[in-house]
């Protein structure tokens, strides 16, 4: 059995994602009303039409942002590993536009969705079908867990909370399977 692995994994796309959300999470500090213009709104899609992805980079508080770019990296960086930079890109992007999408078929049409869980969640998706044996540590508990059962776990638990749009998670979830899924039929992977 042959395995590939993208050499040479450099975390630059991650990094500029990361920048990109702590700039614009801190810019909406200094002016809230960035959250209307950047956030997504079912209903006003035709007027601004640039939120469906724009409001992949702007978050509500700083556990919002923190969370979501911590996962981001770690989960961002092994898949980029794995299928490399230009693929993860591709997932993360798609996950994201699949959670708005699912959103606006399941979701509030007035609510503003904002973050980027869908597309953190299209990573872990991704990730959890090409390495389906992986371990991760979830704080707080104190022992590895399969990946699989923590992004299930976490999306349960997300959504039980008010003003969290788990169809966001879940349109990001179903992508990120799928192209994992795809990703693993068409080439080899490294095992960890």
């Amino acid at each position: 059995m042959r395995y590939r692995k993208y050499g040479g994994m450099t975390a630059n796309s991650i990094l500029v994602l990361i920048a990109v959300n702590l700039v614009i999470f801190l810019a909406t500090l200094f002016r809230e009303d960035l959250i209307v213009l950047l956030g997504f709104q079912p209903v006003s899609l035709a007027e601004r039409p640039w939120t469906i992805v724009t409001n992949l980079f702007v978050h509500s508080g700083l556990w919002h942002v923190a969370a979501n770019m911590f996962t981001l990296f770690f989960f961002g960086r092994t898949l980029a590993t794995l299928i490399g930079e230009k693929k993860f890109l591709l997932v993360y992007f798609l996950g994201g536009l699949a959670g708005n999408l699912v959103f606006i078929l399941l979701g509030w049409q007035y609510a503003i969705v904002i973050g980027a869980s869908g597309a953190v969640f299209a990573a872990g998706g991704a990730l959890t079908m090409l390495q389906p044996k992986m371990k991760v540590v979830i704080f707080p508990i104190p022992a590895p867990v399969p990946l699989w059962a923590a992004l299930i776990g976490i999306f349960v638990i997300l959504s039980f909370f008010s003003n969290v749009a788990w169809q966001a998670h879940l349109g990001g979830m179903v992508l990120g399977l799928a192209a994992g899924y795809f990703f693993k039929k068409r080439q080899r992977v490294v095992m960890f």
